[in-house]
């Protein structure tokens, strides 16, 4: 800029819709095979960095894959410049291990079993190149160590290997030999020393100890370093990593327990919304999460639709909330299901902390942290199935906890549905898009046109929107009913690229845009 001009930037538009392939499937099912129950997934977690990627499933193991596209790249990055190195390459994965972090226990105070499948799974810091990670079951929060080791093998020794067999004795054959009946033999001459080891002609002038040395080989090995235990008298629904990378917090029904890595044996209660006389209960806490920057922050959603933000410098109790979300009820739409749908089963933070995505059957909601007087965006995802609320509370499916999941960027969120569906919105400024796709190797196959979206702004606006998705009356694009014991719960987007990972059942899908 010369002479104080200063050059405006033209705003930008939306950006255009992606276009989403298959990537990758991990436990691909063959037409008509029967999934194990203790073989479907139950939670999904990207690391930070994105490259690398963690499963829990129902049978309590958690499976590790790591990026390979990266990998695969080589050189240093100048040199990949130089050969004018596509950066666009989706993330391709790889399996790495997989290790059993929760068997099923039974709780003999409260005869109650305790299953092994699950819940959450959450990265922390690398060191040393060990990878870090925290898993729970219901009542059971461990924190495992994941490191290549190398193989290690005995060297040095006075016996020549390539003679020698099993323990010691070379392979002979020899007649048999006649044995005493202790075991011993009737000829115990010099010469027979040479039947169990060979020498070298004129004996062996010292004794070598045998030395154990590294070899190049290397074995993954993971170990559980602490387990935090007995703090929970609900099952835990959600553990979260703070970004201060020492302490992490553990959700129930009704507490919240704050930890330190370090220290197991001991947690700190920091919400506890448990009253007097349990029948005075009206909600429970459902999620809770960090915030991504603040240390001092989290937030934690209840069955009853709100969420609430927490600063832990206020007290050492935080029952008090700083900031409360939640969306007024509209006048007369009240009705035997209203509470039930508008519990929430999920809630993440936007990268920057500015936003919070919360999931509820029926909608995804987008909430500005600085505008507590409702949400910025409304997204229906569920709307075509408000006819059949009766019957979905007949079979349960109403009570299906679905997640959500932001792009590292900001400009779209994702949540899973039925039928092995999982839907795509734009959330920038002026976007219309609403996607819908289908957990198989040809996703767009159930794409039904969507109505457009009134514009809005995610600054500081306090403009909203509602942004309808798929609205079909229980009908995809192909004329198919919608199958409710295929729902698609769990889904986690790439931290940096457009890629997101869905479990269906047993099988571990991934998508690039």
């Amino acid at each position: 800029m010369n002479g104080g001009d200063e050059v405006v930037a033209a705003p930008a538009g939306p950006p255009n819709p992606l276009e989403w392939k298959f990537s990758q499937v991990f436990g691909e099912r063959t037409a008509g095979e029967e999934v194990q129950e203790v073989d479907i997934i139950s939670a999904i977690e990207f690391d930070k960095s994105g490259d690398h990627l963690a499963t829990g499933d129902r049978g309590g193991r958690v499976v590790l894959f790591e990026r390979t596209d990266t990998k695969d790249a080589g050189g240093s990055r100048r040199d990949r410049e130089r050969m004018d190195y596509s950066i666009s390459r989706h993330p391709e994965f790889r399996y790495k291990t997989e290790f059993q972090s929760h068997e099923p226990e039974f709780d003999y105070l409260k005869s109650l079993e305790i299953e092994e499948k699950i819940n959450k799974i959450r990265w922390c810091q690398t060191a040393n190149g060990a990878l870090f990670l925290l898993s729970t079951n219901d009542k059971t929060i461990k924190f495992w160590k994941v490191q290549e080791k190398k193989i290690k093998k005995i060297s040095e020794m006075n016996v020549d290997p390539s003679k020698a067999m099993g323990n010691g004795s070379i392979g002979s054959s020899s007649s048999s030999r006649a044995y005493l009946a202790n075991g011993g033999a009737p000829d115990r001459s010099h010469n027979n020393l040479s039947n169990d080891y060979s020498f070298p002609p004129g004996g062996i002038p010292s004794l070598k100890l045998p030395v154990v040395v590294s070899s190049q080989e290397t074995s993954l090995l993971a170990r559980c370093r602490r387990v935090y235990a007995h703090a929970h008298d609900y099952h835990i629904n959600s553990i979260s990593n703070n970004s201060d990378g020492e302490t992490f917090i553990s959700a129930d029904d009704l507490r919240i327990n704050l930890w330190n890595l370090e220290i197991s044996n001991q947690s700190f209660n920091i919400v506890d919304v448990k009253p007097a006389n349990m029948e005075d209960l009206t909600e429970v806490i459902t999620s809770a999460e960090f915030h991504p920057t603040h240390c001092n922050t989290l937030a934690y959603s209840s069955s009853k639709g709100s969420i609430r933000l927490v600063d832990l410098r206020q007290s050492a109790l935080c029952d008090s909330h700083t900031k409360l979300f939640e969306e007024q009820e509209a006048p007369g739409s009240r009705s035997f299901f209203t509470e039930i749908i508008a519990s929430i089963s999920d809630i993440k933070f936007g990268k920057d902390g500015r936003y919070i995505l919360s999931r509820d059957y029926m909608t995804l909601k987008l909430w500005d942290i600085n505008m507590d007087s409702g949400p910025v965006a409304t997204f229906q995802v569920h709307e075509y199935l408000r006819p059949k609320l009766c019957d979905l509370y007949e079979n349960d499916s109403i009570f299906d906890k679905f997640e959500c999941c932001l792009s590292g960027d900001g400009l779209r969120i994702a949540t899973g549905s039925y039928s092995n569906l999982f839907r795509v919105f734009g959330c920038a400024l002026g976007s219309a898009e609403a996607t819908t796709l289908e957990a198989s190797k040809n996703p767009m196959r159930r794409q039904v046109p969507t109505s457009t979206p009134r514009q809005r702004s995610l600054g500081n606006s306090i403009t909203r929107v509602v942004r309808r998705g798929t609205e079909a009356p229980g009908v995809d694009a192909n004329g198919n009913s919608f199958d409710f014991t295929t729902k698609l719960l769990h889904l986690a987007w790439h931290p940096t690229e457009n890629s997101i990972a869905c479990a269906a059942a047993n099988s571990l899908y991934m998508y690039y845009a």
